[in-house]
């Protein structure tokens, strides 16, 4: 660290601000286009969405607004117990009452005083320091007291070195950011093949308006097969010629699909198809916890999801918990170890959430392990269900969708093509699964080599610009 460096009170270089919740009762509070930030939001280090929104009339009666730049710091809640969300505001968001809002005071980032960014990630690396201050509420949350937080010293070394560190660490922050926006991406792909081929039937109707129109089954055949593939009579004809393997295994699929319609108890669906109860469907693994005040059941290696781990949108897979259990915790309770590839859905609370397991993990008594018991594969299954989910909240017509049984699934029906189908569609979308879990490890990967570098960044004891074999440990970590 630079002779320089200059030691500051947290307080005396910041503002703070609390937040707050509109009131529930009041309908036009809700449901418009501003983020309300709280816990539940507060998943990875950039914040400008979030499952609830408010008003303009709800920021008035009962929030504040954070402007973009901000830092978000949650002070109550029980995840306090494990990690200490914090991060930054990429557009004006609102919050509730157990997020502080951090701004630099007015002209110290005009002074290259410092600002916002280093102040982040300064709070980032000191995780463990404010751990040890949180105090518990008596009511299982915890808490961190804002006199405190302030009161903490911080060294600031000179304004370019803390630009360099700024630098450094949102580059492994981007291509975090990076990576889960590719994984929204392929699973939005993944999304929109399974609702073409199992909810629009676009292939099958392709095949009907081709022999509507007078055509041979071989151009119904080439009807289904521009509808699957997403390209035209030309480009699938200079296909046939330049990837005869790929050609031949779009027609292969189109060929898997009736070219008429039946009647239903859901419409019309493919001709040959089943309906079907998603719970027939199914196989549905219950979970548990072991005893809390248990310590030899807790704390070990094996992987214990609760509703805190479900992944942000797009990353699809858990591949870790905050919490972890032993195996005698394992044995000794009624949770069980899920294999790779279930879907975990939750089930009370935060209802109707969803994960695919990436490794192996158990999980607790709010939520469901689900496998299909049809032959169908993993990732078809874990679609099928995000489609029941979708179904479900369309049936309860603006009601609490509050909780799923055992026999919530019975209440679902959905069509169930052939086996042949379903395994030529998980074959399709396999490659975009496996690239999305891969993006997620090595998101794991650079969140390590950040934590493990800004503390030594921040210290002193790593410099950007002093040894050639210390910048090679700097650049390996960013451009792994």
């Amino acid at each position: 660290m630079s002779s320089k460096t200059l030691c500051h009170k947290l307080g005396d270089l910041t503002d703070w601000f609390s937040g707050g919740t509109p009131s529930k009762k009041k309908a036009e509070y809700w449901g418009e286009d501003i983020p309300w930030i709280s816990a539940s939001s507060m998943d990875g280090c950039r914040y400008s969405d979030s499952d609830l929104k408010i008003t303009y009339e709800g920021l008035k009666a009962g929030s504040r607004l954070a402007p973009k730049g901000s830092i978000l710091l949650l002070v109550r809640g029980s995840t306090l117990h494990k990690r200490i969300p914090v991060g930054i505001a990429e557009r004006d968001v609102a919050f509730n009452q157990d997020v502080k809002a951090i701004r630099v005071k007015p002209g110290l980032i005009a002074d290259q005083v410092t600002d916002e960014a280093y102040l982040y990630y300064w709070l980032t690396a000191n995780e463990q320091r404010l751990l040890e201050m949180v105090e518990h509420t008596g009511i299982g949350a915890g808490k961190l007291d804002t006199k405190r937080l302030q009161n903490l010293e911080i060294d600031l070394p000179p304004w370019p070195e803390q630009r360099q560190i700024v630098a450094t660490a949102t580059a492994l922050d981007e291509k975090e950011i990076l990576n889960s926006r590719i994984n929204q991406t392929l699973e939005q792909m993944a999304q929109a093949i399974f609702k073409s081929w199992f909810v629009d039937f676009e292939p099958v109707k392709a095949k009907i308006a081709a022999l509507e129109a007078g055509g041979s089954e071989e151009d119904a055949l080439l009807a289904a097969m521009q509808a699957i593939s997403g390209k035209g009579e030309a480009e699938l004809t200079r296909l046939q010629t330049e990837q005869p393997e790929q050609y031949a295994e779009i027609r292969a699929t189109a060929e898997l699909f009736p070219s008429a319609m039946q009647d239903s108890e859901l419409g019309e669906i493919p001709e040959g198809w089943e309906v079907l109860p998603l719970g027939k469907m199914i196989n549905l693994i219950g979970g548990g916890t072991p005893k809390k005040s248990e310590p030899s059941f807790w704390n070990g290696d094996i992987r214990w999801f609760s509703v805190k781990d479900v992944p942000s949108d797009g990353n699809v897979f858990v591949v870790d918990t905050e919490d972890k259990i032993t195996e005698e915790g394992l044995n000794r309770s009624s949770t069980k170890l899920l294999p790779i590839g279930t879907t975990i859905i939750t089930a009370r609370g935060t209802v109707g959430k969803l994960a695919l397991t990436g490794v192996s993990t158990a999980m607790n008594q709010s939520c469901y392990g689900v496998t299909a018991n049809d032959e169908t594969g993993p990732y078809l299954n874990y679609l099928r269900l995000s489609e029941a989910v979708a179904t479900l909240k369309r049936n309860t017509h603006g009601a609490v969708f509050d909780t799923i049984t055992r026999s919530t699934f019975d209440t679902v029906i959905q069509p169930r093509s052939c086996l042949a189908l379903r395994q030529r569609f998980e074959q399709a979308v396999t490659p975009m699964f496996e690239a999305i879990r891969n993006n997620l490890v090595q998101s794991n990967t650079l969140s390590e080599a950040r934590d493990s570098l800004l503390p030594k960044l921040l210290s002193g004891e790593l410099s950007l610009d002093a040894q050639p074999a210390e910048k090679e440990v700097v650049n390996v970590s960013v451009d792994g």
